[in-house]
Protein backbone atom coordinates (compact mmCIF):
# COMPACT_ATOMS: atom_id res chain seq x y z
CA UNK A 1 0.00 0.00 0.00
CA UNK A 2 1.07 3.54 -0.28
CA UNK A 3 2.45 5.40 1.85
CA UNK A 4 0.75 8.57 1.89
CA UNK A 5 3.15 10.38 2.88
CA UNK A 6 2.53 13.17 0.41
CA UNK A 7 -1.52 13.79 1.25
CA UNK A 8 -1.82 12.37 4.86
CA UNK A 9 1.20 15.02 5.95
CA UNK A 10 -0.72 18.57 4.52
CA UNK A 11 -2.13 18.90 7.58
CA UNK A 12 0.80 19.49 9.14
CA UNK A 13 3.04 21.32 6.33
CA UNK A 14 0.45 24.02 5.44
CA UNK A 15 3.08 25.52 3.02
CA UNK A 16 3.04 22.07 1.11
CA UNK A 17 -0.50 21.81 1.04
CA UNK A 18 -1.00 25.00 -0.47
CA UNK A 19 1.73 24.31 -3.20
CA UNK A 20 -0.18 20.52 -3.86
CA UNK A 21 -3.32 22.41 -4.50
CA UNK A 22 -1.96 24.45 -7.01
CA UNK A 23 0.54 21.78 -9.29
CA UNK A 24 -3.12 19.54 -8.85
CA UNK A 25 -5.67 22.89 -9.47
CA UNK A 26 -3.08 23.20 -12.61
CA UNK A 27 -2.89 19.72 -13.81
CA UNK A 28 -6.52 19.12 -13.86
CA UNK A 29 -7.17 21.76 -16.48
CA UNK A 30 -8.78 20.47 -19.30
CA UNK A 31 -6.29 20.69 -22.54
CA UNK A 32 -3.39 21.88 -20.44
CA UNK A 33 -0.33 19.28 -21.78
CA UNK A 34 3.39 18.88 -20.69
CA UNK A 35 5.30 21.70 -23.16
CA UNK A 36 2.06 24.57 -22.40
CA UNK A 37 2.51 23.60 -18.66
CA UNK A 38 6.70 23.60 -19.01
CA UNK A 39 6.27 27.30 -20.98
CA UNK A 40 4.13 28.50 -18.25
CA UNK A 41 6.82 27.61 -15.86
CA UNK A 42 9.01 29.00 -17.53
CA UNK A 43 7.42 32.62 -17.51
CA UNK A 44 5.86 32.44 -14.22
CA UNK A 45 7.33 31.65 -10.52
CA UNK A 46 5.05 28.56 -9.35
CA UNK A 47 1.92 26.45 -9.88
CA UNK A 48 0.53 29.40 -7.55
CA UNK A 49 1.71 32.43 -9.44
CA UNK A 50 0.04 30.84 -13.18
CA UNK A 51 -3.06 30.34 -11.49
CA UNK A 52 -3.09 34.39 -10.40
CA UNK A 53 -2.19 35.42 -13.58
CA UNK A 54 -4.99 37.33 -15.92
CA UNK A 55 -6.11 35.33 -19.56
CA UNK A 56 -4.09 38.06 -21.22
CA UNK A 57 -1.02 37.44 -19.11
CA UNK A 58 -1.32 34.12 -19.67
CA UNK A 59 -1.94 34.58 -23.76
CA UNK A 60 1.62 35.91 -23.75
CA UNK A 61 3.10 32.41 -23.29
CA UNK A 62 3.29 30.73 -26.81
CA UNK A 63 0.77 27.77 -27.34
CA UNK A 64 -1.47 29.64 -24.61
CA UNK A 65 -4.74 30.39 -26.89
CA UNK A 66 -7.80 32.51 -25.21
CA UNK A 67 -9.61 29.55 -24.46
CA UNK A 68 -7.10 27.66 -22.39
CA UNK A 69 -6.18 30.88 -21.19
CA UNK A 70 -9.23 31.41 -19.80
CA UNK A 71 -10.24 27.97 -18.37
CA UNK A 72 -6.09 28.84 -16.43
CA UNK A 73 -7.30 31.92 -15.60
CA UNK A 74 -10.90 30.45 -13.91
CA UNK A 75 -9.43 27.41 -12.94
CA UNK A 76 -9.66 28.16 -8.91
CA UNK A 77 -13.25 28.54 -9.09
CA UNK A 78 -14.11 25.71 -11.41
CA UNK A 79 -11.74 22.89 -9.85
CA UNK A 80 -12.74 20.92 -6.96
CA UNK A 81 -9.35 19.90 -5.51
CA UNK A 82 -10.44 19.20 -2.35
CA UNK A 83 -12.46 16.17 -4.14
CA UNK A 84 -8.98 14.93 -5.69
CA UNK A 85 -7.53 14.87 -2.04
CA UNK A 86 -10.47 13.29 -0.62
CA UNK A 87 -10.38 10.32 -3.41
CA UNK A 88 -6.71 9.92 -2.79
CA UNK A 89 -7.17 9.61 1.12
CA UNK A 90 -10.06 7.03 0.16
CA UNK A 91 -8.73 4.85 -2.18
CA UNK A 92 -5.22 4.64 -0.37
CA UNK A 93 -3.42 6.90 -3.31
CA UNK A 94 -0.56 9.02 -3.45
CA UNK A 95 0.18 12.40 -4.60
CA UNK A 96 3.62 13.42 -5.59
CA UNK A 97 5.35 16.57 -7.14
CA UNK A 98 8.76 16.79 -8.51
CA UNK A 99 10.45 18.49 -5.79
CA UNK A 100 9.09 15.44 -3.08
CA UNK A 101 11.89 12.59 -2.55
CA UNK A 102 9.68 9.63 -3.48
CA UNK A 103 9.15 11.52 -7.09
CA UNK A 104 11.39 9.04 -9.55
CA UNK A 105 14.20 10.92 -9.86
CA UNK A 106 14.85 9.54 -13.26
CA UNK A 107 11.49 10.95 -14.78
CA UNK A 108 12.79 14.11 -13.13
CA UNK A 109 15.83 14.58 -15.29
CA UNK A 110 13.22 14.42 -18.76
CA UNK A 111 12.50 18.36 -19.74
CA UNK A 112 8.34 17.94 -19.59
CA UNK A 113 8.41 15.72 -16.58
CA UNK A 114 4.57 15.17 -15.16
CA UNK A 115 3.84 18.33 -12.83
CA UNK A 116 2.15 15.84 -10.20
CA UNK A 117 1.66 11.99 -10.00
CA UNK A 118 -1.39 9.76 -8.69
CA UNK A 119 0.29 6.55 -7.36
CA UNK A 120 -1.91 3.17 -6.65
CA UNK A 121 0.76 1.03 -4.83
CA UNK A 122 4.39 1.89 -4.09
CA UNK A 123 7.20 3.36 -5.58
CA UNK A 124 10.27 1.96 -4.59
CA UNK A 125 14.38 3.74 -4.82
CA UNK A 126 14.79 -0.40 -6.31
CA UNK A 127 12.56 1.00 -9.59
CA UNK A 128 15.18 3.42 -10.83
CA UNK A 129 16.81 0.01 -12.48
CA UNK A 130 14.03 -0.50 -15.12
CA UNK A 131 13.18 -1.46 -18.64
CA UNK A 132 9.91 -0.64 -20.56
CA UNK A 133 8.55 -3.28 -22.32
CA UNK A 134 6.13 -2.22 -25.11
CA UNK A 135 4.47 -3.38 -28.46
CA UNK A 136 1.43 -3.57 -30.16
CA UNK A 137 -2.15 -4.08 -29.16
CA UNK A 138 -2.32 -7.01 -31.84
CA UNK A 139 0.42 -8.91 -31.05
CA UNK A 140 1.09 -12.60 -32.06
CA UNK A 141 1.52 -15.61 -30.23
CA UNK A 142 5.28 -15.43 -30.96
CA UNK A 143 5.48 -12.00 -29.38
CA UNK A 144 3.15 -12.19 -26.24
CA UNK A 145 5.61 -15.34 -25.27
CA UNK A 146 8.98 -12.98 -25.81
CA UNK A 147 7.01 -10.73 -24.33
CA UNK A 148 6.50 -12.74 -20.99
CA UNK A 149 9.90 -14.53 -21.14
CA UNK A 150 11.94 -11.23 -21.25
CA UNK A 151 9.77 -9.50 -18.45
CA UNK A 152 10.24 -12.58 -16.27
CA UNK A 153 14.00 -12.77 -16.87
CA UNK A 154 14.41 -8.96 -16.33
CA UNK A 155 12.43 -9.15 -12.62
CA UNK A 156 14.24 -12.33 -11.81
CA UNK A 157 17.32 -10.51 -11.83
CA UNK A 158 15.60 -7.69 -10.07
CA UNK A 159 15.04 -5.30 -12.82
CA UNK A 160 11.77 -3.70 -12.30
CA UNK A 161 9.25 -3.77 -15.84
CA UNK A 162 7.71 -0.49 -16.85
CA UNK A 163 4.83 -0.87 -19.25
CA UNK A 164 1.14 0.77 -20.42
CA UNK A 165 -0.88 -2.19 -19.42
CA UNK A 166 -2.86 -2.09 -22.71
CA UNK A 167 -3.77 -5.59 -24.46
CA UNK A 168 -1.22 -7.08 -25.93
CA UNK A 169 2.90 -6.66 -25.67
CA UNK A 170 1.90 -4.89 -22.29
CA UNK A 171 -0.05 -6.94 -20.31
CA UNK A 172 2.06 -9.92 -21.23
CA UNK A 173 5.21 -7.91 -20.05
CA UNK A 174 3.07 -7.22 -16.37
CA UNK A 175 2.33 -10.90 -15.99
CA UNK A 176 5.77 -12.29 -17.12
CA UNK A 177 7.07 -9.80 -14.29
CA UNK A 178 4.56 -10.47 -11.86
CA UNK A 179 4.76 -13.98 -12.52
CA UNK A 180 8.51 -14.19 -11.83
CA UNK A 181 7.86 -12.47 -8.49
CA UNK A 182 9.61 -9.31 -9.90
CA UNK A 183 8.25 -5.89 -9.23
CA UNK A 184 6.45 -4.04 -12.48
CA UNK A 185 4.99 -0.38 -13.10
CA UNK A 186 1.75 0.38 -15.38
CA UNK A 187 1.53 3.75 -16.38
CA UNK A 188 -1.98 4.90 -17.49
CA UNK A 189 -3.43 7.75 -19.99
CA UNK A 190 -6.25 7.45 -17.95
CA UNK A 191 -6.90 7.79 -14.03
CA UNK A 192 -5.55 5.30 -11.43
CA UNK A 193 -8.74 4.24 -10.70
CA UNK A 194 -10.12 3.76 -13.82
CA UNK A 195 -8.20 1.41 -15.32
CA UNK A 196 -8.19 0.72 -19.24
CA UNK A 197 -9.02 -1.68 -20.98
CA UNK A 198 -11.37 -2.69 -18.57
CA UNK A 199 -11.29 -6.07 -18.41
CA UNK A 200 -7.09 -5.38 -16.93
CA UNK A 201 -9.05 -4.15 -13.75
CA UNK A 202 -7.36 -7.91 -11.82
CA UNK A 203 -4.40 -6.80 -13.67
CA UNK A 204 -4.46 -3.47 -12.20
CA UNK A 205 -5.57 -4.57 -8.59
CA UNK A 206 -2.11 -6.77 -8.65
CA UNK A 207 0.08 -4.95 -9.83
CA UNK A 208 -0.64 -2.35 -7.43
CA UNK A 209 0.33 -4.93 -4.66
CA UNK A 210 3.44 -6.08 -6.24
CA UNK A 211 4.54 -2.72 -7.82
CA UNK A 212 2.35 0.49 -8.71
CA UNK A 213 0.21 2.25 -10.98
CA UNK A 214 0.74 5.54 -11.86
CA UNK A 215 -0.56 8.37 -14.25
CA UNK A 216 -0.74 12.23 -14.00
CA UNK A 217 -3.97 12.13 -14.69
CA UNK A 218 -6.92 12.61 -12.33
CA UNK A 219 -8.01 8.79 -10.72
CA UNK A 220 -11.39 8.79 -11.64
CA UNK A 221 -10.65 10.50 -15.82
CA UNK A 222 -11.12 8.01 -18.45
CA UNK A 223 -8.54 7.42 -21.00
CA UNK A 224 -8.89 10.12 -23.90
CA UNK A 225 -7.30 9.03 -27.16
CA UNK A 226 -4.95 11.93 -26.83
CA UNK A 227 -3.28 10.84 -24.01
CA UNK A 228 -2.00 7.60 -24.68
CA UNK A 229 0.88 9.30 -26.65
CA UNK A 230 1.74 11.94 -24.09
CA UNK A 231 1.94 8.86 -21.55
CA UNK A 232 4.34 7.74 -23.50
CA UNK A 233 7.07 9.96 -22.32
CA UNK A 234 6.40 9.03 -18.71
CA UNK A 235 6.78 4.86 -19.84
CA UNK A 236 9.93 5.60 -21.63
CA UNK A 237 11.11 8.30 -18.39
CA UNK A 238 10.73 5.99 -15.92
CA UNK A 239 13.50 3.32 -17.63
CA UNK A 240 17.09 3.16 -18.18
CA UNK A 241 15.96 2.09 -22.11
CA UNK A 242 12.70 0.80 -23.32
CA UNK A 243 12.71 -2.79 -25.61
CA UNK A 244 9.93 -2.90 -28.19
CA UNK A 245 9.14 -6.64 -29.02
CA UNK A 246 6.41 -6.57 -32.19
CA UNK A 247 5.15 -3.16 -33.46
CA UNK A 248 4.29 -1.60 -36.90
CA UNK A 249 4.92 1.42 -38.74
CA UNK A 250 2.73 3.29 -37.01
CA UNK A 251 2.24 2.68 -33.47
CA UNK A 252 2.37 3.89 -29.81
CA UNK A 253 5.40 1.68 -29.09
CA UNK A 254 7.60 3.14 -31.63
CA UNK A 255 6.75 6.81 -30.39
CA UNK A 256 7.96 5.40 -27.04
CA UNK A 257 11.22 4.20 -28.43
CA UNK A 258 11.63 7.73 -30.33
CA UNK A 259 10.94 9.48 -26.63
CA UNK A 260 13.42 7.44 -25.34
CA UNK A 261 16.22 8.13 -27.61
CA UNK A 262 15.26 11.95 -27.17
CA UNK A 263 15.67 11.48 -23.19
CA UNK A 264 18.94 10.14 -23.99
CA UNK A 265 17.76 6.60 -22.85
CA UNK A 266 18.67 3.01 -24.75
CA UNK A 267 16.84 1.49 -27.26
CA UNK A 268 15.97 -2.42 -27.93
CA UNK A 269 14.22 -4.42 -30.05
CA UNK A 270 13.32 -8.10 -30.12
CA UNK A 271 13.39 -9.38 -33.77
CA UNK A 272 10.79 -11.31 -35.75
CA UNK A 273 9.64 -13.16 -38.37
CA UNK A 274 10.64 -10.97 -41.73
CA UNK A 275 7.03 -11.31 -43.69
CA UNK A 276 5.06 -10.19 -40.36
CA UNK A 277 3.16 -6.57 -40.16
CA UNK A 278 4.43 -6.38 -36.44
CA UNK A 279 7.74 -7.02 -37.08
CA UNK A 280 8.19 -3.87 -39.38
CA UNK A 281 8.81 -1.89 -36.08
CA UNK A 282 11.18 -3.91 -34.31
CA UNK A 283 13.18 -4.38 -37.73
CA UNK A 284 12.99 -0.19 -38.37
CA UNK A 285 14.49 0.01 -34.65
CA UNK A 286 17.36 -1.88 -35.31
CA UNK A 287 18.73 -0.73 -38.33
CA UNK A 288 18.77 2.80 -37.15
CA UNK A 289 20.47 1.45 -34.18
CA UNK A 290 19.01 -0.16 -31.50
CA UNK A 291 20.21 -3.07 -29.78
CA UNK A 292 19.13 -6.29 -30.53
CA UNK A 293 17.80 -8.76 -27.50
CA UNK A 294 17.54 -12.19 -27.82
CA UNK A 295 17.55 -12.81 -23.77
CA UNK A 296 18.42 -10.87 -20.95
CA UNK A 297 22.15 -10.75 -21.44
CA UNK A 298 21.50 -9.16 -24.19
CA UNK A 299 19.95 -6.22 -22.01
CA UNK A 300 22.49 -6.39 -19.49
CA UNK A 301 25.51 -6.15 -21.49
CA UNK A 302 24.13 -2.63 -23.07
CA UNK A 303 23.50 -1.45 -19.54
CA UNK A 304 26.32 -3.02 -17.57
CA UNK A 305 25.68 -6.23 -15.40
CA UNK A 306 23.94 -4.71 -13.15
CA UNK A 307 23.50 -7.98 -11.02
CA UNK A 308 25.54 -11.49 -11.23
CA UNK A 309 23.50 -14.41 -11.04
CA UNK A 310 23.68 -17.91 -10.56
CA UNK A 311 21.22 -20.64 -12.09
CA UNK A 312 19.33 -23.27 -9.77
CA UNK A 313 19.46 -27.04 -10.80
CA UNK A 314 15.41 -26.01 -12.30
CA UNK A 315 17.11 -23.81 -14.83
CA UNK A 316 15.76 -20.41 -12.61
CA UNK A 317 18.41 -17.38 -12.82
CA UNK A 318 18.14 -16.09 -9.52
CA UNK A 319 20.11 -12.82 -7.72
CA UNK A 320 23.37 -13.19 -6.15
CA UNK A 321 24.35 -9.85 -4.70
CA UNK A 322 27.48 -11.08 -2.95
CA UNK A 323 29.03 -11.38 -6.29
CA UNK A 324 28.77 -7.90 -7.97
CA UNK A 325 30.80 -6.28 -9.40
CA UNK A 326 32.07 -3.47 -11.39
CA UNK A 327 32.86 -3.31 -14.89
CA UNK A 328 35.23 -0.94 -16.75
CA UNK A 329 32.57 1.77 -17.40
CA UNK A 330 30.77 2.12 -13.93
CA UNK A 331 34.57 1.99 -13.17
CA UNK A 332 35.41 5.16 -14.71
CA UNK A 333 32.45 6.99 -13.72
CA UNK A 334 32.98 6.36 -10.06
CA UNK A 335 36.57 7.10 -10.09
CA UNK A 336 35.31 10.41 -12.25
CA UNK A 337 33.25 11.56 -8.98
CA UNK A 338 35.46 13.19 -6.56
CA UNK A 339 35.25 12.40 -2.22
CA UNK A 340 34.46 15.80 -1.52
CA UNK A 341 31.64 15.32 -4.35
CA UNK A 342 30.53 16.53 -7.86
CA UNK A 343 28.25 17.77 -10.23
CA UNK A 344 26.60 15.01 -13.15
CA UNK A 345 27.58 17.41 -15.84
CA UNK A 346 31.53 16.72 -14.18
CA UNK A 347 31.00 13.50 -14.14
CA UNK A 348 30.06 13.36 -17.83
CA UNK A 349 32.84 15.71 -18.81
CA UNK A 350 35.55 13.43 -16.34
CA UNK A 351 34.74 9.84 -17.69
CA UNK A 352 34.24 11.04 -21.39
CA UNK A 353 31.01 8.76 -21.45
CA UNK A 354 27.64 9.64 -23.12
CA UNK A 355 25.23 11.39 -20.51
CA UNK A 356 22.46 8.56 -21.16
CA UNK A 357 25.44 5.84 -20.14
CA UNK A 358 26.49 8.38 -17.06
CA UNK A 359 23.23 8.59 -15.79
CA UNK A 360 22.21 4.43 -15.73
CA UNK A 361 25.54 3.60 -14.70
CA UNK A 362 25.24 6.54 -11.42
CA UNK A 363 21.49 4.58 -11.01
CA UNK A 364 23.51 1.43 -10.81
CA UNK A 365 26.26 2.66 -8.33
CA UNK A 366 23.62 4.01 -6.12
CA UNK A 367 21.82 0.61 -5.79
CA UNK A 368 25.23 -1.06 -5.17
CA UNK A 369 25.61 2.17 -1.94
CA UNK A 370 28.90 2.93 -3.75
CA UNK A 371 27.11 6.27 -4.21
CA UNK A 372 24.84 9.20 -2.99
CA UNK A 373 22.98 12.26 -3.68
CA UNK A 374 23.93 15.60 -1.96
CA UNK A 375 21.18 17.18 -2.88
CA UNK A 376 20.15 18.22 -6.70
CA UNK A 377 22.27 16.75 -9.25
CA UNK A 378 25.26 16.82 -6.72
CA UNK A 379 26.73 13.12 -5.76
CA UNK A 380 30.11 11.78 -4.14
CA UNK A 381 31.33 8.41 -3.24
CA UNK A 382 29.76 6.95 -0.29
Amino acid sequence: MATMKSVASDAEDPDRHDTLRAHLCLALVDGIGPRAMARLFDRFESPADVLRRTSSELQTVEGIGPKLAGRIATARDRIDVERQLTLARKHDLDILLPADAGYPRLLREIHDPPVVLFTRGRLLPADAIAIAIVGTRHASRYGLEQARRLAGSLARVGITVVSGMARGIDSAAHRGALEAGGRTLAVLAGGVLTPYPPENAPLADEISRQGCVLSETAPTMGPLRGLFPQRNRIISGLSLGTLVVEAPHRSGALITARLAMEQQREVFAVPGPIDSRVSQGPHQLLRDGAKLVASVDDVLEELGPLVETTTREDGKAIRNPAELKLNEVEQAVLQAIEPSGSLVDEVVTASGLPVHRVLSTISVLEMRHLVHRLGGNRLARS
